[in-house]
């Protein structure tokens, strides 16, 4: 019996490209770098935490293009295990502009996705138990949640010292824990490749959705068993 429904963010219930967007291009531009990139190309930089969204932009600004190279950038490949240190070093240089910036910009362009707040809505009527576990840094997190979704998650949390990002399944663990749940009491629903590799490290089903940064072709590729269209598709696969 499914006791809760858990969330990823960007993507997934909530359309941040454009404040994702703008905020990398400013972090960029105040580091001296290429910062006129478009929402379109920035989709694939996302889903692995802004550290690596950094680092797919400066691999774009030294010449590497297609989504397959892009992807391999903070995949664990093992040319990502030991980095050119002054590269990291840039890209966390960046990182300290990015944060901030973002912190106070993160709710300028950003809207939920038609249907979400309905759908969350529905789940607890049902007498599920919603939740948000994102590789977003969770000072927006939690903002987010609050100012756009008034209480109607159960739990959020963010990136966070102490817990490692997804497709680790720490943070899932802590959604568990906190919500006195079992794994095979719980879905994940999400938009990447990282989201279906987080709920199967946690052994849980995902449920992928095709309005997210990733395609549903590339979705299928990588194996997902069900995805959903709209956002109303989701609350009778959880209460059948």
């Amino acid at each position: 019996m499914i006791k809760a429904v858990i969330f990823d963010m960007d993507g997934t219930i909530l359309d941040t490209l454009e404040d994702l967007t703008d905020s990398l291009n400013e972090a960029m531009r105040r580091c001296g770098h290429k910062h006129d990139y478009e929402p379109e190309l920035v989709r694939f930089f996302f889903g692995s935490a802004a550290l690596v969204a950094i680092k797919r932009a400066l691999a774009v600004e030294a010449g590497i293009r297609g989504e397959a190279a892009l992807l391999q950038i903070g995949a664990g490949s093992p040319s990502e295990q030991t980095p050119n240190r002054e590269r990291r070093r840039e890209a966390e240089r960046i990182l300290r502009v990015y944060k901030p910036y973002y912190a106070e910009h993160c709710r300028d362009k950003t809207r939920a996705y038609a249907g979400i707040p309905e759908l969350i809505g529905g789940l607890k009527s049902a007498g599920i138990l919603t939740a948000v576990v994102s590789n977003k840094p969770d000072e927006a997190v939690q903002p987010l949640c609050a100012d756009l979704f008034p209480g109607l998650f159960d739990f959020s949390i963010g990136e966070k010292e102490g817990l490692r990002r997804k497709p680790e399944s720490d943070m899932l663990k802590a959604c568990f824990d906190a919500l006195k749940i079992l794994p095979g009491e719980a879905i994940y629903v999400g938009d990447t490749e990282i989201d279906l590799q987080t709920a199967e490290r946690a052994g849980i089903p995902c449920v992928s959705v095709s309005w997210g940064f990733r395609s549903v072709e590339f979705l299928k590729r990588l194996g997902a068993k069900t995805i959903i269209e709209r956002a109303e598709e989701l609350l009778p696969l959880v209460t059948a």
